[in-house]
Protein backbone atom coordinates (compact mmCIF):
# COMPACT_ATOMS: atom_id res chain seq x y z
CA UNK A 1 0.00 0.00 0.00
CA UNK A 2 3.08 2.45 0.86
CA UNK A 3 4.07 1.74 -2.99
CA UNK A 4 0.34 3.17 -4.44
CA UNK A 5 0.35 5.43 -2.01
CA UNK A 6 4.35 6.75 -3.57
CA UNK A 7 3.11 6.38 -6.88
CA UNK A 8 -0.21 8.52 -6.40
CA UNK A 9 1.44 11.05 -3.91
CA UNK A 10 4.36 11.35 -6.94
CA UNK A 11 1.24 11.67 -9.58
CA UNK A 12 -0.59 14.60 -8.14
CA UNK A 13 2.49 16.60 -7.00
CA UNK A 14 3.90 16.93 -10.54
CA UNK A 15 0.20 17.32 -11.96
CA UNK A 16 -0.30 20.09 -9.82
CA UNK A 17 3.49 21.59 -10.41
CA UNK A 18 3.20 20.72 -14.14
CA UNK A 19 3.97 23.34 -16.37
CA UNK A 20 4.68 22.57 -20.03
CA UNK A 21 7.23 24.33 -22.54
CA UNK A 22 4.35 26.81 -24.04
CA UNK A 23 3.60 27.84 -20.39
CA UNK A 24 0.34 26.03 -20.64
CA UNK A 25 -0.83 23.50 -17.50
CA UNK A 26 -1.45 19.85 -17.53
CA UNK A 27 -4.42 18.28 -18.36
CA UNK A 28 -5.66 14.74 -18.38
CA UNK A 29 -7.21 15.22 -21.64
CA UNK A 30 -3.88 16.11 -23.85
CA UNK A 31 -1.44 14.94 -21.59
CA UNK A 32 0.69 12.02 -20.83
CA UNK A 33 2.25 9.82 -18.10
CA UNK A 34 5.50 10.50 -20.07
CA UNK A 35 5.34 14.26 -20.10
CA UNK A 36 4.97 14.34 -16.33
CA UNK A 37 8.26 12.89 -15.74
CA UNK A 38 9.92 14.57 -18.95
CA UNK A 39 13.15 16.15 -18.24
CA UNK A 40 12.44 19.68 -19.90
CA UNK A 41 8.88 19.57 -19.86
CA UNK A 42 7.80 18.89 -16.43
CA UNK A 43 10.36 20.83 -14.00
CA UNK A 44 9.52 18.28 -11.33
CA UNK A 45 9.83 15.67 -12.83
CA UNK A 46 11.83 14.02 -10.21
CA UNK A 47 8.84 13.39 -8.12
CA UNK A 48 6.88 11.64 -10.72
CA UNK A 49 9.68 9.22 -11.85
CA UNK A 50 10.98 8.55 -8.50
CA UNK A 51 7.52 7.87 -7.23
CA UNK A 52 6.89 5.52 -10.05
CA UNK A 53 10.35 3.50 -9.16
CA UNK A 54 9.90 3.05 -5.73
CA UNK A 55 6.53 2.75 -5.64
CA UNK A 56 6.79 0.13 -8.23
CA UNK A 57 9.41 -1.87 -6.30
CA UNK A 58 7.31 -1.92 -3.54
CA UNK A 59 4.65 -3.88 -5.13
CA UNK A 60 6.88 -5.88 -6.22
CA UNK A 61 8.17 -6.87 -3.30
CA UNK A 62 4.93 -7.35 -2.01
CA UNK A 63 4.37 -9.81 -4.85
CA UNK A 64 7.49 -11.72 -4.14
CA UNK A 65 6.12 -12.09 -0.44
CA UNK A 66 2.80 -13.25 -2.03
CA UNK A 67 4.53 -16.24 -3.66
CA UNK A 68 5.60 -17.51 -0.59
CA UNK A 69 1.55 -17.81 0.75
CA UNK A 70 0.32 -19.21 -2.08
CA UNK A 71 0.06 -22.84 -3.53
CA UNK A 72 -2.14 -22.29 -6.51
CA UNK A 73 -0.59 -22.33 -9.40
CA UNK A 74 -3.34 -19.22 -10.67
CA UNK A 75 -2.34 -17.64 -7.80
CA UNK A 76 1.80 -18.07 -8.75
CA UNK A 77 1.33 -17.28 -11.94
CA UNK A 78 -1.24 -13.98 -11.61
CA UNK A 79 1.73 -12.78 -8.50
CA UNK A 80 4.76 -12.99 -11.25
CA UNK A 81 2.89 -11.46 -13.47
CA UNK A 82 1.21 -8.57 -11.15
CA UNK A 83 5.25 -8.56 -10.47
CA UNK A 84 6.51 -8.37 -13.68
CA UNK A 85 3.81 -5.07 -14.54
CA UNK A 86 5.24 -3.11 -11.53
CA UNK A 87 8.63 -4.37 -12.46
CA UNK A 88 7.94 -2.38 -15.77
CA UNK A 89 6.11 0.23 -14.42
CA UNK A 90 9.44 1.06 -11.81
CA UNK A 91 11.12 1.24 -15.40
CA UNK A 92 8.75 3.80 -16.54
CA UNK A 93 10.32 6.20 -14.08
CA UNK A 94 13.97 4.96 -14.44
CA UNK A 95 13.85 5.55 -17.84
CA UNK A 96 12.09 8.59 -18.42
CA UNK A 97 10.65 9.94 -21.70
CA UNK A 98 14.20 11.77 -22.81
CA UNK A 99 15.36 8.14 -22.67
CA UNK A 100 13.20 7.36 -25.22
CA UNK A 101 13.22 3.62 -26.42
CA UNK A 102 13.83 2.57 -23.28
CA UNK A 103 10.54 4.42 -21.61
CA UNK A 104 8.64 3.39 -24.40
CA UNK A 105 9.56 -0.44 -23.66
CA UNK A 106 8.72 0.05 -20.17
CA UNK A 107 5.24 1.12 -20.83
CA UNK A 108 4.73 -1.09 -23.59
CA UNK A 109 5.27 -4.19 -21.01
CA UNK A 110 3.49 -2.60 -18.60
CA UNK A 111 0.26 -2.70 -20.48
CA UNK A 112 0.60 -6.53 -21.97
CA UNK A 113 1.40 -7.64 -18.49
CA UNK A 114 -0.89 -5.64 -16.89
CA UNK A 115 -3.45 -7.20 -18.77
CA UNK A 116 -2.15 -10.81 -18.68
CA UNK A 117 -2.54 -9.67 -14.87
CA UNK A 118 -6.19 -9.11 -15.06
CA UNK A 119 -6.89 -11.86 -16.94
CA UNK A 120 -5.00 -14.22 -14.32
CA UNK A 121 -6.92 -12.62 -11.59
CA UNK A 122 -10.17 -13.64 -13.13
CA UNK A 123 -8.84 -17.33 -13.52
CA UNK A 124 -7.29 -17.01 -9.91
CA UNK A 125 -10.96 -15.99 -8.79
CA UNK A 126 -12.71 -18.75 -10.59
CA UNK A 127 -10.39 -21.53 -9.16
CA UNK A 128 -9.37 -20.56 -5.99
CA UNK A 129 -12.30 -20.60 -3.13
CA UNK A 130 -9.88 -18.88 -0.71
CA UNK A 131 -8.57 -16.07 -2.92
CA UNK A 132 -12.48 -14.54 -3.77
CA UNK A 133 -12.52 -10.84 -4.09
CA UNK A 134 -14.91 -7.89 -3.42
CA UNK A 135 -17.35 -6.87 -6.10
CA UNK A 136 -15.75 -3.36 -6.02
CA UNK A 137 -12.43 -4.92 -7.41
CA UNK A 138 -14.41 -6.93 -9.88
CA UNK A 139 -15.82 -3.75 -11.20
CA UNK A 140 -12.22 -1.90 -11.57
CA UNK A 141 -10.62 -5.05 -12.80
CA UNK A 142 -13.21 -5.08 -15.77
CA UNK A 143 -12.47 -1.32 -16.38
CA UNK A 144 -8.99 -1.25 -16.04
CA UNK A 145 -8.90 -4.79 -18.43
CA UNK A 146 -11.29 -3.00 -21.38
CA UNK A 147 -8.93 0.70 -21.17
CA UNK A 148 -5.80 -1.13 -21.46
CA UNK A 149 -6.36 -3.60 -24.06
CA UNK A 150 -7.68 -0.44 -25.78
CA UNK A 151 -4.55 1.33 -25.00
CA UNK A 152 -2.85 -1.53 -27.21
CA UNK A 153 -5.19 -2.75 -29.64
CA UNK A 154 -7.00 0.64 -30.86
CA UNK A 155 -4.19 1.57 -33.09
CA UNK A 156 -4.90 -2.08 -35.04
CA UNK A 157 -7.92 -0.38 -36.17
CA UNK A 158 -6.59 2.37 -38.26
CA UNK A 159 -9.35 4.99 -36.55
CA UNK A 160 -6.53 7.39 -37.25
CA UNK A 161 -6.04 8.32 -33.70
CA UNK A 162 -2.17 8.85 -33.99
CA UNK A 163 -0.41 10.03 -37.34
CA UNK A 164 0.08 6.74 -39.46
CA UNK A 165 -2.04 4.59 -36.60
CA UNK A 166 1.31 4.11 -34.39
CA UNK A 167 1.17 2.41 -30.64
CA UNK A 168 0.05 4.79 -28.41
CA UNK A 169 3.10 4.20 -26.47
CA UNK A 170 4.85 5.37 -29.27
CA UNK A 171 3.35 8.39 -29.28
CA UNK A 172 3.92 9.59 -25.33
CA UNK A 173 5.06 13.58 -25.93
CA UNK A 174 3.52 16.26 -26.62
CA UNK A 175 3.79 17.27 -30.47
CA UNK A 176 2.46 21.14 -31.32
CA UNK A 177 -0.18 19.49 -33.39
CA UNK A 178 -1.48 17.64 -30.70
CA UNK A 179 -5.37 18.27 -29.88
CA UNK A 180 -6.58 19.64 -27.24
CA UNK A 181 -9.21 16.25 -26.44
CA UNK A 182 -6.41 13.00 -27.78
CA UNK A 183 -7.69 9.82 -26.60
CA UNK A 184 -4.56 8.31 -26.39
CA UNK A 185 -3.57 9.79 -23.09
CA UNK A 186 -6.98 10.42 -21.93
CA UNK A 187 -7.25 6.19 -22.74
CA UNK A 188 -3.69 6.03 -20.81
CA UNK A 189 -5.17 8.26 -17.77
CA UNK A 190 -8.01 5.60 -17.57
CA UNK A 191 -6.13 2.50 -17.58
CA UNK A 192 -3.43 4.05 -15.15
CA UNK A 193 -6.13 5.15 -12.54
CA UNK A 194 -8.26 1.95 -12.27
CA UNK A 195 -5.28 -0.36 -12.60
CA UNK A 196 -3.93 1.34 -9.96
CA UNK A 197 -7.11 1.48 -7.84
CA UNK A 198 -7.85 -2.28 -8.45
CA UNK A 199 -4.75 -3.05 -6.94
CA UNK A 200 -4.74 -1.73 -3.87
CA UNK A 201 -8.29 -3.56 -3.43
CA UNK A 202 -6.00 -6.55 -4.35
CA UNK A 203 -3.26 -6.12 -1.65
CA UNK A 204 -6.10 -5.17 0.94
CA UNK A 205 -7.95 -8.10 0.20
CA UNK A 206 -4.56 -10.02 1.00
CA UNK A 207 -3.93 -8.05 4.26
CA UNK A 208 -7.55 -9.02 5.15
CA UNK A 209 -7.34 -12.75 4.60
CA UNK A 210 -3.59 -12.79 6.30
CA UNK A 211 -5.04 -11.22 9.32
Amino acid sequence: MLGIFGQVLGLVLSVLMFEQFDGKNFSFLSNTLSELGSYGHSYFAVIVNGGLFFGGLCVVLFCLLSLQLNASPWSYAFYVSLGLTYLAFAATGLFPINVYHLHIIAIKYFFIFGCVSLLLYGLQQLTVTEARGTTLTYIFALFAFVFMTSFLLLPLLELGFTVGDSAFYDEMLAQPSRAEIWWPAIIQWASLVTFLFWTALVIKTKAVDLS
